[in-house]
């Protein structure tokens, strides 16, 4: 039996009322196939609570305006909604100022913003160290950044668990180790990575680390000073928020060494012909008109995740992921893919003689939605040998009762398959 998330200090907390908190979603009352919606592929994205959906739509129809340049009265309305959500941000990730808080389109774009910004100051024969887990996202970008300016790129193995070698990880950093590159909590086999001792060991050869957080900050508390983090990525829509909007977080200092990562308006104090100055931060890497509604709907999108309490959250997803991985256990031809100590609500999978595309088209029949493929994380199915694994995710909003479903819709392929 795993040991899912570690909740030792929230094992007391008072169980969610999930019955109560599903009419939040309105997407979870509907019908698939004539089936209820059993929705299980929140590491994709998750479903969005009314009040997430209103604070958009409250926007659009009430202070629809562009930010920061305007006088009248929307635009100050819409700048001070769209601040307040940034302010949410850094409390929510315990950022030191605000100004250490970037909006961005997502995890993608927060990577790539410091691999082109950050990524100018590297050479040839520097290295940036990732590991075997990470999604495509945190691969690609540093492999464009080695094409450009010569430095090596470094890859720490993970065991036939999912986990990350932790001593073969020690051994790659040296003095040539420039920036490392790590996910908080892996996409496609929900392990969690112990990134404070990942950090510190990283920072004492001299190099800088980012976090890819896409997964982790809808399932973990997350403090950024005391992970002593220098980046920190993550998206809104995997956090009950908006599809558009993510956040990068850096330490002031790094930022301010930065130069802009794309130009425009907002993110310059003057322009001339003989040359430009930059404006203050945030607002230095935050070219033209942003998503206004997207950053409102986020932070809308913390406050409902706030309310809940990540601990009580962090709790009922162990809970889930304990049932799924016993049901697993005993379900014939069924490989669990990824079996780490520590890991988040997500049980990935295959079933023997049974691709993992026809499981996927079967459990939709069955109103199941799951993810099947590489998960963006081809150097993982690689790694155990598989062209693809199902995989399910959990949120707050699922109940034992789904999981059943998930494994009478594996039980229905079986027999088809059988």
């Amino acid at each position: 039996m795993l040991t899912a998330l570690n909740t030792s200090p929230t094992a007391r907390l008072p169980a969610l009322d999930v019955a109560r908190l599903r009419q939040d979603f309105p997407i979870l009352q509907r019908a698939v196939h004539g089936q209820p919606l059993v929705y299980l592929d929140n590491a994709a994205t998750s479903q969005k609570p009314w009040s997430v959906i209103e604070a958009e739509r409250h926007y659009y129809a009430h202070y629809n305006a562009n930010i920061h340049r305007g006088v009248h009265q929307m635009s100050q309305e819409a700048t001070e909604a769209y601040e307040a959500a940034r302010d949410r941000v850094r409390d929510f990730i315990h950022a030191s100022s605000r100004e250490e808080i970037i909006f961005t389109r997502g995890t993608t774009e927060s990577i790539n913003l410091v691999a082109s910004s950050f990524g100018q100051r590297l050479q040839a024969g520097d290295e940036i160290l990732i590991t075997e887990m990470e999604h495509h996202s945190n691969i690609v970008p540093w492999q464009l950044l080695c094409q450009r300016s010569g430095a090596l790129l470094r890859v720490a193995p993970i065991d036939d668990a999912g986990q990350l070698c932790v001593e073969q990880f020690a051994k790659l950093l040296g003095p040539r180790t420039r920036l490392v590159a790590l996910s908080h909590m892996s996409n496609a086999l929900g392990s969690i990575n112990p990134v404070k001792k990942l950090v510190n060991l990283a920072h004492q050869v001299g190099a800088v680390v980012l976090l890819d957080g896409a997964q982790a900050v809808a399932h973990l508390p997350v403090n950024v000073m005391d992970i002593d983090c220098d980046f920190y990525a993550f998206s809104g829509h995997k956090l009950y928020g908006p599809t558009g909007i993510g956040v990068l977080y850096a330490r002031r200092a790094i930022l301010d060494s930065m130069p802009p990562y794309q130009g425009g308006g907002d993110m310059i104090r003057e322009v001339r012909f003989a040359g430009s100055s930059w404006n203050d931060l945030p607002y230095k890497f935050e070219a033209g008109t942003p998503n206004i509604a997207g950053g409102i709907g986020l932070g809308a999108a913390l406050d409902y995740v706030g309310g809940v309490g990540l601990a009580a959250i962090a709790a009922h997803e162990s809970e889930l992921l304990r049932y799924a991985t016993a049901l697993a256990g005993e379900f014939p031809g069924l490989t669990q893919i990824g079996t780490a100590a520590d890991k988040g609500a997500i049980l990935s999978f295959t079933l023997a003689g049974i691709h993992p595309h026809d499981i996927g088209t079967i459990l939709d029949s069955c109103g199941v939605a799951v993810r099947t493929g590489h998960h963006c994380a081809m150097p993982v199915m690689e790694h155990f040998g598989v062209p693809a694994t199902v995989r399910a995710s959990f949120a707050l909003y699922n109940t034992r009762h789904e999981i059943d479903t998930l494994f009478q819709g594996l039980t229905k392929a079986r027999e088809m398959f059988g």
